[in-house]
């Protein structure tokens, strides 16, 4: 069976290519090279510095072929023109009931980040943004409740 594509943004795909280049060329290394450190020191049947650096080299390989695996299906898309409703890759500009102005970037889970303003087209603000054009108010069910938004700008 054939898996479905990923698609990234360009700037998604490079963030996560620049991720990879660091995990592989930095972050591998110097573990590495500690654990063999830890381990020329003598026991380490009863060091808790060993057996953490060894977890964190556990989750920096998974890391690395997480990525590689997005990768791997990644499909870049690309904005050419003038958008008019709001789709993967919109930057969108908001207000909420109280007046809060708030910009999002519209992108795939595999790229989401809320404190960088990329939300998933999956999350409940993401799938409700999904389709509409400017001046449109939507409802957004969320575990915190509910909200209002209405959309200001779609670029």
């Amino acid at each position: 069976m054939r898996e479905r594509p990923i698609v990234l943004t360009p700037e998604g795909k490079a963030a996560l290519e620049q991720e990879l280049e660091h995990l592989r060329q930095h972050k591998l290394p110097v573990l590495l090279e500690r654990l063999q450190q830890l381990s020329n020191e003598g026991d380490i049947s009863d060091n808790s510095e060993y057996e953490d650096t060894k977890e964190e080299l556990v989750l920096t390989e998974a890391r690395i072929r997480e990525i590689e695996h997005i990768l791997r299906r990644a499909q870049t898309i690309t904005q050419a023109g003038p958008q008019d409703e709001v789709r993967l890759g919109s930057r969108v500009t908001v207000i909420d009931e109280e007046g809060s102005i708030e910009t999002w970037v519209i992108v795939s889970p595999e790229e989401a980040n809320a404190a960088q303003g990329r939300i998933s087209i999956e999350s409940p603000v993401g799938a409700a943004l999904l389709g509409k054009r400017v001046g449109t108010t939507v409802t957004v069910r969320a575990p915190g409740g509910e909200m209002r938004f209405t959309i200001q700008r779609i670029e």
